[in-house]
């Protein structure tokens, strides 16, 4: 049975070199997986003694049997006379005499059995190692090589080739990636799923990935001489990064762009070019919104309203600059002051003109509910905003098509028709 000795021996090396496991689990494991299968062999395991030697590589089993005169059972007990055969005259009955077991003794089978699960114990270990590894290390940046692409993941290895996942949800829209490319990304979450190797997401989308990337290019942020209070993202497309400074002499903003932007712009390119607007954090509300929507520039707020709702008056030029591509900037301004939004056309009224107008939301019984909020998101809250631009101006930006503008501007002309 010399072969079944050097592969158990074998596996032993492989569980203290390989492996990275302590010494003391190591043993632990080790004796629990001879004790399973010296129960399954002999019964019980009471009467023997497993004593491993990890310096070795070997295992050596003994088994306490009692003296008796007649036995009973041959797994715990063992006859004077055999004794007394086998030249051992030293023991008298009730006596414990104790002797080596074989590895042969187990069979085949039974050293395959213990093969196997020592085997099974080392990846269990394996796994769980992983798992602790990676959790402790959640909200964390890495960075890995692209080992395979799929249409919903990308899979990247570690340096100790284990495996991260980056899905498509978690990936900057509009980026592709292919084998050997080098990723950065921010350790999401570690899950494990029916007992298999751990699931470990990475994410490029996560508002964390950016601070990440800020604390990286910016030491003031990294010493904590600059705090970033909030970040607020639209993947791919803005992002709005509020920043505080303890030390009156540091500018927090100059800091996070850095010398003609040398600092940033890193971040800009490893973001696929996501415009970064960085602000002074303020607890002023009013103040913290004007920078916010910044480039545009406000006529007045109104903080009033008893659904909770601001809204934001701007002159007619600077509407589009306010809400943005998509209403991107006016959506981030929201979630970075945590109020709902809205941007109101401020239009001065000319001597003698007709002051009277009507709120859209007065027609949401002959206009839909959602061609209403279209034209809200691009600024136009009354009618009279509405009929100030073109048809084809609100079909290109609400999004709407040319016979449903032709049919609300009907609609809102006739409102003010004698």
């Amino acid at each position: 049975m010399a072969e079944e000795k050097i592969d158990l021996k074998s596996a032993f090396a492989s569980f203290k070199d390989e492996k990275h496991i302590d010494r003391p689990v190591m043993m632990g494991v080790l004796k629990d997986v001879f004790i399973t299968q010296i129960t399954k062999t002999y019964g019980s395991a009471d009467n023997f003694d497993v004593v491993i030697n990890v310096d070795k590589g070997d295992c050596e089993i003994y088994q306490n049997l009692e003296v008796v005169e007649e036995v009973e059972d041959p797994n715990t007990e063992i006859s004077l006379e055999e004794l007394q055969e086998m030249g051992e005259d030293d023991f008298e009955i009730g006596e414990t005499y104790t002797r080596k077991v074989e590895l042969k003794e187990f069979g085949r089978r039974g050293i395959l059995n213990i093969r196997q699960n020592l085997q099974g114990r080392i990846m269990d270990i394996e796994k769980a190692n992983l798992y602790n590894k990676y959790a402790e290390k959640i909200g964390e940046l890495f960075t890995g090589e692209v080992y395979q692409t799929w249409s919903k993941e990308v899979l990247i290895l570690d340096e100790d080739g284990n495996e991260l996942r980056l899905p498509k949800s978690e990936q900057i829209p509009g980026e592709h990636f292919k084998k050997n490319d080098t990723v950065r990304a921010i350790i999401k979450s570690v899950e494990m799923k029916n007992n298999t190797t751990p699931y470990i997401v990475l994410s490029r989308t996560s508002d964390e990935f950016l601070v990440k990337l800020f604390e990286q290019e910016v030491p003031e942020i990294y010493d904590g001489l600059i705090t970033i209070k909030k970040v607020v993202r639209v993947p791919g497309e803005r992002a709005k990064v509020a920043v505080e400074s303890y030390d009156d002499r540091i500018d927090p903003i100059g800091a996070c762009i850095g010398v003609k932007g040398s600092r940033i712009i890193g971040i800009v390119r490893e973001l696929r070019n996501e415009n970064i607007d960085v602000l002074q954090w303020t607890t002023n509300t009013q103040l913290l919104i004007q920078r916010a929507l910044n480039p545009a520039k406000i006529s007045s707020i109104d903080m009033t309203s008893e659904d909770g709702k601001i809204k934001v008056f701007m002159l007619p030029e600077e509407v589009k600059k306010g809400i943005g591509k998509g209403g991107c900037n006016i959506r981030l301004a929201s979630l970075l002051t945590g109020r709902e939004i809205e941007v109101w056309r401020d239009v001065p009224q000319v001597d003698g003109e007709d002051e009277e107008d009507v709120l859209l939301s007065e027609f949401d019984d002959v206009i839909d509910p959602w061609i209403i909020e279209r034209l809200q998101a691009i600024g136009c809250d009354t009618a009279k905003s509405v009929l100030a631009l073109s048809a084809a101006d609100i079909a290109k930006r609400a999004d709407l098509e040319d016979e449903t503008v032709d049919e609300i501007m009907d609609i809102l002309k006739a409102e003010f028709e004698d």
